[in-house]
């Protein structure tokens, strides 16, 4: 029924930034289903007047999606297909880096006002007809995202199709992302529709298979069972899976089928043969001097 524990890692995202819990990829799961990365933030206080090194500056990605969803707090998304986005909580950004994408995200709210940040940001491996596709970026707000309330349960379909639901996110593989908000003593089910699946919780404490799990714990199940969830607390937890894209490598922030992809991604990004965001070029995370070699991912 359950076949790993993942206990978030903490890893700070630039040498002035703050941390963020790390949970996928992981030593003994790279992946579910498509999810290939999958990164806590917060819920940090961010004061005003906060330093620009808090923000996350351009940088490239190919080969994947990047889903941004907050719970608290606002990001301004700048890519270098010319999108300029804030996202707030309940929406969804959605990357599509294919062939390559630079982008960045900036506190600017937070900067001028201070103000909580919490969410979670996930890489979506692309299946292998699309690693090669045009960039694109889309923004998705509540009206996109349908949500259900019952009795101390309360959700929304952040992507992909779930419990008869379906997100008008676009996808490029069968996956679903939900939102669970249950309240002390309130009992749902996961079904078994997906080959891959996974419970992280973010708030609060949940008893699956009579064991207990609290906030920062990712639980990776066995396919083809329903899961009963029972909330021991008021709790936040976000559901994912889908089906799996086949071997993937990943190096610093490439995702691809083919080694030899990330080496010339990363020649790419070294020569500056990667277009930096129009409103957004002045600097640049450079690639890790001495980056560890690909990491066969596979799921």
């Amino acid at each position: 029924m359950i076949e790993l524990v993942i206990d978030q890692r903490r890893r700070r995202l630039a040498p002035g930034g703050f941390e963020v819990g790390r949970v996928l990829p992981f030593a003994k799961r790279r992946m579910v289903g498509p999810f290939i990365f999958f990164d806590h933030i917060g819920p940090v206080e961010l004061p005003a007047g906060i330093p620009d090194d808090l923000d996350v500056l351009p940088h490239p990605h190919i080969g994947l999606s990047t889903l941004t969803y907050l719970f608290e707090g606002e990001i301004m998304h700048r890519d270098s297909v010319g999108s300029e986005q804030v996202i707030r909580p309940g929406e969804v950004n959605w990357m599509t880096a294919g062939r390559g994408i630079t982008h960045s995200e900036r506190f600017e709210r937070a900067r001028r006002e201070g103000g909580r940040a919490h969410g979670i940001q996930a890489w979506v491996a692309l299946p292998d007809a699309d690693e090669e596709c045009a960039p694109t970026f889309a923004h998705y707000d509540l009206n996109d995202l349908p949500t259900f309330d019952e009795t101390g349960i309360q959700g929304r379909l952040v992507a992909g199709e779930a419990l008869g639901l379906r997100a008008a996110v676009k996808t490029h593989s069968p996956l679903f992302y939900l939102h669970w908000a249950l309240a002390a003593g309130a009992r749902t089910q996961l079904p078994a529709e997906y080959p891959e699946r996974a419970l992280y919780v973010i708030t609060g404490a949940i008893e699956v298979n009579n064991r207990r799990f609290e906030a920062g714990q990712m639980l990776v199940l066995s396919s083809g069972q329903p899961i009963t969830v029972t909330a021991l607390v008021q709790s936040i937890v976000i559901a994912v899976g889908g089906e799996s894209p086949g071997q993937r490598f990943i190096d610093w922030n490439f995702v691809s089928s083919s080694k030899a992809r990330l080496e010339q991604a990363k020649a790419d990004w070294r020569a500056g043969r990667m277009k930096l965001p129009d409103l957004d070029h002045d600097s640049f995370i450079p690639l890790p001097p001495d980056p560890d070699s690909p990491v066969r991912i596979k799921s």
